[in-house]
Order: C-alpha cells, then sequence, then structure tokens
C-alpha cells in the first residue's frame, strides 16, 4: 500500500493521540441503511489481515475511513419521475405543479433506495505527531476535509488546518523552473503547468519535457507562472507540487522500494507494516524540504 495523493493539514504537536484506536472503534463504519444513501465510519487499515483501527510506526499512524454509497442514477429517477408525472397528466387533464413534482420525487427515492446496489469506498490517511500533519490519501480538498471532519468526530476536537505557506508556493515553483536553488536532495522533473497570471490567460501543460529547456524559458519570459511542477527527492521519490500544496502522483522510487525487497517477508501484516513505514520515513522527509521551502506554518 502507497498513497497516490497528500492533502495536508497541521494540527497541534500537543494534540493527546493516546486512545486514538480506541476512538475511532468507536465510530467504526456501519452498513449502510435501507433508506440511506450513504455512511462513513473507520475500518482497519489492514483489513481482514488486522483488527485495530489505528496502525502505529513510531511516530507515524494509519487509519483509513470505509464508506458505502447507494448507486441511484439520476437518470433512472428522472426516467420514473417523468412517467409517473405524464399518467397523472393524462388522468387529470393538468400538469402536476412543483409541489407535486417534488413529493413524487422523494417517494420514488424512497422506493428505489433498498434495491439500489453498494459500492464500498475507502480513504486512507497518514498522521504524523512529531511533526503535527495529516496526510490524505486524496487530491480532493473536500474529500480530505470530510476525512479530517471525521477524525474530529471521533476525537471530539482535532483542531486541524489547511497548509498556510508563508511565501507564495506559484512564486517559488517558478523560480525553480528559471534556475534558483532547489533545496537538497530535490531535483526537476519532467512536467509543468504554466499559468498567464491573469484569470483569462493562456495555460500550457507539458509532460515528458526538459523543463531547463528554451521553451520553458520563452514561456517564463512571456510572464508564464509555474502552478504544478514535477520533482524528485534524492531519486527516492518522484511527485507533482502544485501551489496548492497538494502533493500529486506521489511514487516510491526503485531506491527507496529496494529496501522492502531486501526483507523478503511471507507474513502479510508484517510485508504492509514495512511498507508504510518506508512511506512515512519518506514522506516525513519530503515534507521537512517542503516546510522549509515554503515556510510552513505551525498549528501551535
Amino acid at each position: 500500500m502507497f498513497f497516490r495523493n497528500l492533502t495536508l493539514f497541521r494540527f497541534p504537536t500537543s494534540l493527546n493521540l493516546a486512545d486514538l484506536d480506541a476512538q475511532l472503534a468507536e465510530c467504526e463504519l456501519k452498513p449502510v441503511g435501507a433508506l440511506e444513501l450513504s455512511s462513513r465510519g473507520f475500518v482497519t487499515p489492514l483489513g481482514q489481515h488486522g483488527d485495530q483501527f489505528c496502525q502505529r510506526q513510531g511516530d507515524a499512524l494509519w487509519l483509513a475511513i470505509g464508506g458505502e454509497d447507494k448507486l441511484l442514477p439520476g437518470a433512472v429517477v428522472n426516467d420514473l419521475l417523468q412517467k409517473k408525472l405524464a399518467a397523472i397528466e393524462e388522468k387529470e387533464g393538468r400538469k402536476p405543479g412543483g409541489r407535486t413534482r417534488k413529493r413524487l420525487k422523494d417517494e420514488l427515492i424512497t422506493e428505489l433506495l433498498p434495491r439500489a446496489f453498494v459500492r464500498p469506498v475507502r480513504t486512507d490517511a497518514l498522521i504524523d505527531t512529531q511533526t503535527g500533519v495529516i496526510a490524505v490519501d486524496t487530491s480532493s480538498r473536500k474529500g480530505a476535509e470530510s476525512v479530517v471532519s471525521e477524525v474530529r468526530r471521533a476525537l471530539g476536537s482535532f483542531p486541524a488546518l489547511p497548509l498556510n505557506a508563508e511565501v507564495a508556493p506559484r512564486a517559488i515553483l517558478t523560480g525553480w523552473i528559471a534556475g534558483d536553488p532547489l533545496p537538497d536532495g530535490l531535483s526537476l522533473g519532467d512536467e509543468c503547468e504554466l499559468r498567464d497570471p491573469t484569470d483569462t490567460g493562456a495555460v500550457v501543460k507539458i509532460q515528458r519535457m526538459d523543463l531547463s529547456g528554451n521553451e520553458i524559458a520563452k514561456h517564463l519570459e512571456a510572464g508564464k507562472q509555474a502552478t504544478r511542477l514535477a520533482l524528485t527527492l534524492d531519486d527516492h521519490v518522484s511527485f507533482v507540487l502544485g501551489e496548492d500544496l497538494v502533493v500529486r502522483k506521489f511514487k516510491l522510487l526503485d531506491g527507496a522500494v529496494d529496501q522492502l525487497e531486501a526483507s523478503d517477508s511471507d507474513d502479510i501484516v508484517a510485508e504492509l507494516g514495512a511498507r508504510f513505514a518506508l512511506m512515512a520515513g519518506e514522506f516525513k522527509r519530503l515534507f521537512n524540504v517542503l516546510e522549509a521551502a515554503f515556510k510552513l506554518s505551525k498549528a501551535e
């Protein structure tokens, strides 16, 4: 298991998470009810291989939000609704009003929900208690905030806020492409997104290209700024960093993964634990680099 995207929030390192497993267990995922559209709650990160709701590896905690969503396509509901409305119009000789339409639609949804298919969903999160960071495995801010809300519901209080940079991320990313020194260990990848600073300006998405070449330089000379940039950390991690400070396309490279292959464990629980420990360690190194480069505020 490796996260693919990282949406980050900071919380005070003084927060007591000693009883986190028990608190998460009290908010365990319950099956979605017959008349419910969805259900959310915590599940064991190791699935059938574990019974704890929080896996600990040193300062790193691994938790997972599970969910069940009813699949009720709007097209199906609307088609049945139109048939009911047509039948009423034919019988009574008049078109039903808005209040009747709403009532019929609500009745249809209530009728269809018990028979709807259920889709399971899951989102993982990593909590680093030393740095006071929670990383949610999604690039969706809304989805990440819903995970943080579930943690807050379980703990009663979880003062986690989105990252706050004291310098403009767009200016830093643009400077790196333009030739400013990168932090130790970081190197440019082969992907970026450049935007004209005006709201209606051009957007250029570049992939598989040398970012230090003349073509990129011409875009910068024309005033375009970097809003996303592919980077590599010590040949261990590659990722795309956005001006929103969301880490996308997070990937552990051979330099990091080789450490797992050396262990050669047949124990699935031990293997998953080793994978999480490796990822947590690489994430912490990456966050420390980003924290210094973008002057990220602490949550204390």
